[in-house]
């Protein structure tokens, strides 16, 4: 199910807020949301549903046991340890456990098949074709794997470390995980964000009309942006050959489809938290007005980032072991979150690339390229790193990420036929869609900036745009999730 559908707008959604506030207290409210939170994410397959409730309640027991919540303390109050103080065998081993169990899920459901296709690849370019490992099974990626599992193992973590207290309510804990507004393709809601609203929070009408305002302008731009740009870069990336020219016009097309898809999914899950009554911190920051990577991966996906940072860069040392060390830890975050997103050396491609610059900009000061050039070159500079990045994101494999980027360089021959794509992606309404996002990334105003105080006169521009989208969206047949995928 996802939220730019008739289903979700006219039928789930009203039904979860109507069963939501009719519960009395908040512990019901928790129960009500859980079990909306399974429907929704069940809806494709319920099986995926099980492997998720494993995942929570193995977090579950080890948040007691690291808190020390264990056999007779159940009727104690909640302990939140001392940060930084001495931690026992047992609470180390429910760490372990915890974070084993969640990788091992990530690794097999996720990394199965690319290994045993890298597998299979090695020993054929040995001339071992005998040893090659064939399947008669293929393994399913679980919707939203690498989001739940990077939420559920934050809770551990945040309980080890003293950041937050463990919940003794399985319901409560339950309901933080399954969540779903940011259940299938995030943001990433670290525990120690919400454990506090998990406890006490409030629900008022200014914070409903803000959170509806979110979920109306995340419509907007998944439906009048992302889906015609979308729209553009497949038709280019999945073309046998095309010019230098229809490439750049592909990429650029696929770099405001994927920040105004994402994007706008991150504004549906913070505005249908607030109509929740929680508040989920913000996930995108403008990130194409970066004039540094450094600074684009403190702008974009804001939550992953973050994760990585505090709980892989910094546990690996981060910057305090020397400038070697430390480039070496960027390369290991950026590989390993370009793995996160997906099983393809496209991915780890993808992340090195990021890798590298990120640690050239350290060797520079972090500023990228030199102050002395003007703003505007170092914004097309780093839109332009990106934009090469985005190829190896795109692209089905790594033949096809390095032909696309021969078209970039003008060096791929172009067959006959690429007319009829050129009559395709420059019709008038897919011209004007990238101009409309062009503006809106560059000269437009943020959802959260716009929604942070609701005048009559947004509040009309808000309800009509969402009508408009919604009348749109009756005629598309184009309208997928891109990260739904990771």
């Amino acid at each position: 199910m996802v939220f730019s559908s008739h289903l979700f707008i006219f039928y789930f959604l009203p039904l979860a807020l109507l069963l939501y506030y009719a519960a009395p207290n908040l512990r019901l409210r928790h129960f009500v949301l859980t079990a909306l939170s399974y429907l929704f994410y069940g809806w494709a397959n319920p099986l995926f549903v099980v492997l998720m409730m494993t995942s929570t309640l193995i977090d579950y027991f080890c948040g007691l046991a690291i808190a020390r919540q264990w056999g007779g303390a159940w009727k104690e109050p909640v302990l939140q340890l001392e940060s930084g103080g001495d931690r026992s065998r047992t609470q180390r081993i429910a760490l372990i456990v915890s974070i084993c169990s969640n990788l091992s899920l990530l690794g097999f459901f996720k990394y199965f098949n690319f290994g045993i296709s890298s597998y299979n690849a090695l020993v054929q370019s040995l001339g071992l074709e005998a040893w090659n490992f064939d399947l008669a099974f293929r393994i399913t990626l679980p919707l939203g794997i690498s989001f739940y599992t990077f939420q559920s193992m934050s809770y551990s973590i945040d309980v080890y470390r003293g950041h937050a207290k463990a919940i003794r309510q399985a319901v409560d804990f339950f309901c933080y995980v399954s969540m779903f507004p940011q259940l299938v393709a995030g943001p990433i809601i670290r525990f120690s964000e919400v454990a506090d609203q998990l406890q006490n929070r409030t629900h008022t009408l200014e914070k409903f009309a803000r959170g509806a305002a979110f979920v109306a302008l995340g419509l907007t731009k998944k439906i009048m942006i992302a889906n015609p740009c979308g729209k553009v870069a497949d038709v280019v990336f999945d073309a046998g050959s095309v010019s230098c020219l229809d490439s750049w016009y592909g990429v650029v097309a696929y770099s405001f489809q994927i920040y105004f898809d994402f994007s706008a999914y991150s504004d549906m899950a913070i505005g249908l938290g607030l109509m929740l009554g929680f508040v989920f911190p913000k996930n995108f920051d403008s990130p194409y007005h970066s004039k540094s990577i450094t600074e684009f991966w403190r702008r974009w996906h804001i939550s992953l980032s973050s994760w990585l940072r505090d709980y892989l860069y910094v546990p690996l040392g981060g910057n305090r072991k020397g400038p070697t060390r430390t480039y070496i830890n960027l390369m290991l975050v950026m590989l390993l979150g370009g793995l996160w997103h997906g099983a393809s050396w496209n991915f780890v491609i993808w992340g090195g690339i990021h890798g590298v610059m990120l640690s050239m900009e350290r060797m520079h000061g972090k500023s990228g390229l030199n102050t002395s050039v003007p703003p505007v070159m170092r914004l097309l500079f780093t839109y332009l790193i990106v934009l090469i990045t985005w190829v190896f994101f795109r692209a089905v494999d790594l033949p096809a990420a390095m032909a696309y980027c021969k078209s970039m360089l003008g060096q791929q021959d172009v067959q006959a036929g690429s007319s009829l794509i050129q009559g395709i992606i420059y019709q008038p309404y897919y011209l004007g869609s990238l101009l409309l996002a062009a503006v809106v990334t560059w000269a437009g105003v943020q959802t959260w900036d716009f929604t942070r105080r609701l005048t009559s006169a947004k509040l009309l521009i808000v309800f009509g745009l969402f009508v408009l989208s919604l009348l749109v969206l009756t005629t598309q047949s184009y309208n997928p999730f891109i990260y739904f995928i990771f």
